[in-house]
């Protein structure tokens, strides 16, 4: 099943800069093949469930290891059976709408 997910994960106890971090997990969904979009306060990915699921669990994974005793992640996600859709599909729906 295809799905898009919004992922905001975020190590606790390790400072107020987490860009390292965040840039670890962008290197985990790249090494996993998907689809991703960095925004500000996380970052939209696109792809097979499991695959999806699965870089999920290996961000925070690489996060552990790297010293961050403590993980909280929002996620938001969203699945479709009848059509296809992807990332740029629904933000060009909107602009369109925008003119």
């Amino acid at each position: 099943m295809h799905v898009i997910l919004d992922l905001c994960l975020v190590p606790l106890g390790v400072g107020v800069s987490v860009s390292k971090y965040v840039a670890e997990c962008h290197r985990v969904l790249q090494e996993a093949g998907l689809k991703s979009q960095l925004h500000a306060y996380g970052t939209n990915i696109e792809g097979e469930w499991d695959a999806v699921m699965a870089a999920v669990k290996r961000c925070h994974e690489r996060v552990h290891e790297m010293g961050a005793p403590r993980i909280t992640t929002t996620i938001k996600l969203g699945t479709r059976t009848d059509r296809d859709q992807t990332m740029a599909d629904k933000v060009q729906s909107v602009e369109r709408k925008l003119g």
